[in-house]
């Protein structure tokens, strides 16, 4: 496990955490998973915003969890998980999975992953199952970088969960608007 400093490469202090810096991050649109694993035969979860490929070959991905989670160590002990891409209208299955000390997957449809046993979301658009290789701190967060072992996904017709400026959104088709041929 290694930490990080508030410092860029080059010496200059990084940006303290503000509410402009907040508000800023915020204009980034993301999607939502529920990382979740089976710890002591019972499954556990969370909501997780900061998911990502970070390299098909091999194939990885990252997340990154609060260190006050009270969830995430029980589900680094296992050493994997399930993400479950949330769709459009899973937002209340995303804030069960926010709150803390609840029984998240009381009345919560789910089946064990074919690969790891550990639980996937039913009605999600998309499920990774992983193996932890890293774990760093940094700063206030846990960066997790993991190993892809499958993917499945459930079909093309529903949208994405997004999260956006500090509440949930959905994805509209991006007009065109650009008349010059060749250009994006």
């Amino acid at each position: 496990m290694t930490q990080s400093t508030n410092r860029s490469s080059d010496g200059f202090p990084a940006v303290a955490a503000t509410p402009d810096l907040r508000t800023t991050l915020g204009r980034f649109a993301s999607g939502v998973v529920i990382v979740a694993s089976r710890c002591e035969g019972r499954p556990v979860g969370l909501s997780v915003q900061s998911f990502a490929s970070l390299s098909l070959d091999p194939a990885l991905v990252s997340l990154s969890v609060s260190v006050t989670s009270t969830t995430w160590p029980s589900i680094v002990e296992t050493g994997r998980f399930c993400a479950s891409i949330l769709a459009a209208d899973q937002g209340g299955i995303c804030r069960r999975f926010a709150t803390s000390g609840a029984d998240k997957f009381a009345g919560v449809a789910h089946t064990p992953g074919p690969l790891t046993g550990c639980p996937r979301i039913d009605g999600a658009l998309a499920w990774v199952e992983c193996g932890i290789a890293e774990v760093h701190r940094t700063g206030d967060h846990w960066l997790v970088v993991a190993d892809v072992l499958g993917v499945e996904i459930e079909g093309d017709a529903d949208l994405p969960l997004l999260f956006y400026r500090g509440e949930f959104a959905s994805l509209r088709p991006a007009a065109l608007t650009c008349s010059q041929p060749g250009r994006p």
